[in-house]
């Protein structure tokens, strides 16, 4: 997904000169193609993740669209009270883009699980939230929030996710992307990289939305079980260790 977003932010920042990448000291092999084509709109701003998020709202309210990058947890818990007061409470064009959503980076250590970022960023009341399947709809995300700026948050998968599209989805918030035909009798949801299955938060956040109505009770959540936030092993085997995966 990573690749299918530096690729399609190169091609979308190509047609709008207002589109800046601000980034954590990270992201090497992946942003030096946006760098290298716009380096008067890219910046490195260090392992200093509150600048990050202050200086790209700084960027947005002079009318930059600001895509702030970092690895999973960071370029969200570590700077929410610059995301609230600078960028959320102002309305301001500013994506936040984590890659390694969910337990991508979970051999470096729960310090890199991403699995209560959904709850931080749903309690933002300007908040879009973006995160996309595969990287054809990583494609469609992006064109849709540079087509409708604000305050947003775009999850990615880490890279190597296979392609569910034949051809990039038309996507907007609240809109279904049907991925398979299948018994009309159930139907799988899901969001982000765990595109199959149901990953964690996502069930309450559906659980939520149908709170009052017959459907609740038809509504059988899979989530990641709350015992992997602490352990430290590879995606695969934290998936399967907290119930996603066989």
């Amino acid at each position: 997904m990573r690749d299918a977003f530096i690729e399609e932010l190169v091609t979308l920042a190509e047609a709008h000169d207002n589109i800046a990448l601000v980034v954590g000291d990270l992201g090497y092999s992946v942003v030096e193609r946006f760098a290298d084509r716009f380096p008067d709109r890219f910046i490195n701003a260090g392992v200093a993740e509150q600048n990050m998020t202050g200086l790209a709202a700084g960027m947005a309210s002079e009318g930059y669209h600001v895509f702030t990058y970092s690895i999973a947890n960071f370029p969200t818990f570590r700077c929410a009270e610059q995301i609230r007061n600078d960028v959320d409470h102002h309305r301001l064009a500013v994506t936040v883009v984590a890659v390694g959503g969910g337990v991508a980076y979970g051999a470096l250590g729960y310090s890199h699980h991403a699995v209560q970022d959904y709850a931080l960023m749903r309690s933002m009341p300007n908040m879009t939230i973006a995160a996309p399947g595969d990287p054809l709809e990583t494609r469609a995300c992006l064109r849709w929030l540079v087509a409708n700026p604000g305050p947003s948050y775009l999850r990615l998968g880490k890279a190597g996710e296979p392609r569910f599209h034949d051809e990039i989805p038309d996507v907007a918030p609240g809109r279904w992307v049907p991925v398979r035909e299948g018994d009309a009798g159930r139907v799988m949801l899901s969001t982000g990289a765990a595109l199959g299955a149901a990953v964690a938060g996502f069930g309450s956040w559906l659980a939520e939305s149908v709170a009052g109505t017959q459907a609740a009770a038809r509504i059988s959540p899979i989530a990641l079980s709350a015992e992997v936030c602490d352990m430290v092993a590879s995606q695969a085997t934290l998936n399967r260790l907290g119930g996603l995966a066989a």
